[in-house]
């Protein structure tokens, strides 16, 4: 009974042991359970790396940080073991780039890969550092911090200048308002003196304008009369053109209707038709003879050098 209960406790024990430490392992990033390669990466800086970060590659995680570790020797350097997948080739030339994992900090390195062959295990990674986002924030907001804290001094000396502004603001507004004190009692003063006469032009003006009233009441009687007067003289006017007109279209009449009836010559030669007949006929022998004098000539005209007389010709 005795021996059973000493090897529960040992056993017990040695499970706790197991757990302890393959616990412990896994906390600190290491598979116990499969198999990997190391690696070597030197950094003067790994601004807050710390054991058990990942090691990406593509975005894929294919390894873990082992350790990190302060070298004096060589002038503090840090020397960092990456364990890495066994089956991951790492060709010759890759380079490992510390750089900021998340906004909110962390540290992972992003291995970037270059060259053909393949580099053995336990080589050393050519490292660089990255600038992420945080550093990028520093950067920026290091000159921002200085330009505000000039800004403020600025402020505080312009402060300092303008202590005694309120001073002389006050005086300033005192003595106004003894000007516009003094500027008041002399308007007032001025209209105490001049009220007669504001007075007696206010008086004046009011009994010009009842004359300009009566007078008005005055011209609007003539007014009247004149445009009566105006539009009697418009409508004798036009009555006289329009009896003129009506006596030259009665006289127009007049000689259209002897025209059409054939009386005076002008009706004659409207309405009678022998005027054109005999002119027709004039016409037609003065072609005639105008056509016989062409051909016949002689017979017109007789012309002698000597002045001998021809006997004209017979037709």
């Amino acid at each position: 009974m005795f021996q059973s209960n000493e090897l529960k406790v040992g056993f017990l024990a040695l499970i706790a042991f197991l757990i302890l430490y393959f616990g412990f392992n896994f906390l600190k990033g290491n598979d116990v359970f499969s198999s990997s390669r190391i690696y070597y990466v030197e950094y003067d800086n790994v601004d807050g790396l710390m054991v058990s970060n990942q090691v990406m590659v593509n975005g894929i995680e294919v390894g873990k940080v082992k350790s990190v570790t302060l070298q004096p020797e060589k002038g503090n350097k840090i020397l960092v073991t990456l364990r890495l997948a066994k089956d991951l080739v790492i060709p010759d030339k890759t380079e490992a780039i510390l750089m900021d994992g998340a906004l909110l900090g962390g540290k992972i390195i992003r291995l970037e890969y270059a060259g053909k062959g393949a580099l053995p295990e336990e080589s050393f990674i050519p490292g660089s550092l990255e600038k992420g986002v945080t550093s990028l924030l520093k950067e920026r907001a290091i000159p921002v911090i200085e330009n505000a804290d000039s800004l403020l001094i600025s402020f505080r000396q312009i402060s300092k200048k303008f202590e005694h502004t309120g001073f002389y603001l006050n005086e300033l507004i005192k003595s106004s308002n003894s000007t516009v004190k003094g500027i008041n009692g002399s308007v007032n003063g001025m209209v105490e003196e001049n009220r007669n006469n504001i007075a007696q032009i206010s008086a004046n003006m009011k009994i010009l304008s009842q004359s300009l009233i009566e007078t008005e009441k005055q011209l609007k009687p003539i007014l009247v009369k004149f445009n009566t007067v105006a539009d009697s003289l418009q409508a004798l006017q036009v009555g006289r053109t329009l009896h003129e007109a009506n006596l030259a279209v009665a006289s127009i009449q007049r000689i259209v209707s002897g025209l059409e009836k054939g009386q005076g010559t002008a009706g004659k030669f409207l309405k009678n038709d022998s005027l054109y007949v005999g002119l027709n006929k004039t016409l037609l022998d003065l072609d005639k003879l105008l056509i016989d004098f062409r051909l016949k000539p002689k017979r017109y005209v007789n012309i002698s050098v000597f002045g001998k007389k021809d006997t004209p010709p017979s037709n």
